[in-house]
């Protein structure tokens, strides 16, 4: 029997996959990329008797493949929180997912090992934006306000990691950042004796002060929409810099456009805060697009389609 990870390279995917690995251990092989990267199942050739788990990869994106496993006989295991379409009834098949605004896929984990590792979900939580998720989960096992910054940081960090249009874009591979994570249960000891954290903390800062010139492309009253330069630090940074748009401006919509260097751009949207709805509906408009409702984005939007992209948001979030 062989079992397989397949997750995604940001720090929700990667925080989900420590809890589970530190849950079984047990030998499997690493299914990832960078966060764009969500049509991972097509990589796994799993047969009758073998195991894959697929962790925060939208199972609408990848049904093709997951049928074409599940009825090659593989047992498949499936958490996630983005857009799934209907959910396939199969007796291979058992599926933990939410589209909850205020779930993330580690806190399906987080849920299902009955909060075992904890701290690794509250993190995950800040990664992807989910603060009051991540607080109510901190309060739970009584975190002092300096140890949940210190989670919430890490969580940006991890999620920071994850964008870019290549792996050469990174910092780490997702795959090595995790052997990094791997020796750690408690990710307080992560943060105060692992040299990749330093790295991505020095990265990170050098990266985020970057945007502080930015102008808006788009500027409406419950909108905004910010055009950034052909740039790995851009690329890098493109998550983030649309999750501190979305927790700095609450009652406003936000898009971050992206060069990816390939002559078109990737999109990352957030809804407001306020109301966190109709990301993914804008975003699955387009070819590639694809996400949940708060937070969504498009992988490759052709350079032809940005002035209609600009129009669906505004009219979507005006």
């Amino acid at each position: 029997m062989s079992r397989y990870y397949v997750f995604n390279g940001d720090a929700d995917g990667l925080c989900a996959l420590h809890q589970l690995r530190l849950a079984d251990p047990s030998p499997a092989e690493l299914v990832t990329g960078v966060k764009r990267d969500i049509k991972l199942l097509d990589r796994v050739q799993a047969g009758a008797g073998d195991c894959v788990t697929v962790l925060d990869v939208s199972l609408n994106s990848n049904r093709q493949e997951l049928m074409r496993l599940l009825d090659a006989g593989a047992n498949v295991e499936y958490f996630d929180h983005h857009y799934a379409g209907e959910i396939p009834h199969h007796h291979n098949l058992a599926a933990h997912i939410d589209v909850s605004a205020e779930v993330c896929t580690s806190i399906l984990v987080d849920r299902h090992l009955q909060g075992k590792y904890r701290l690794w979900a509250i993190v995950a939580a800040f990664g992807d934006n989910l603060g009051p998720s991540a607080r109510t989960l901190a309060e739970a096992v009584e975190l002092a306000e300096a140890q949940i910054e210190k989670l919430a940081q890490l969580g940006e960090y991890l999620n920071y990691n994850g964008y870019g249009e290549t792996v050469e874009d990174l910092h780490f591979h997702p795959a090595e950042l995790y052997g990094e994570i791997k020796p750690y249960p408690d990710p307080f000891v992560f943060i105060a004796e692992s040299a990749a954290f330093a790295r991505l903390a020095a990265g990170f800062r050098d990266d985020i002060v970057m945007v502080d010139s930015l102008c808006p492309l788009l500027d409406g009253i419950h909108y905004a929409a910010y055009l950034l330069p052909d740039a790995s630090w851009a690329r890098r940074v493109s998550g983030v810099f649309a999750n501190r748009l979305a927790n700095d401006n609450p009652c406003r919509a936000h898009a971050v456009i992206t060069h990816s260097g390939h002559g078109d751009y990737s999109v990352s949207v957030r809804a407001s805060k306020a109301n966190p709805q109709g990301a993914d509906s804008l975003c699955m408009k387009f070819e590639t697009g694809g996400g949940r409702k708060a937070a969504a984005g498009i992988n490759r939007l052709p350079t032809g389609s940005l002035d209609r992209f600009l129009a669906l948001f505004a009219e979507q979030f005006g």
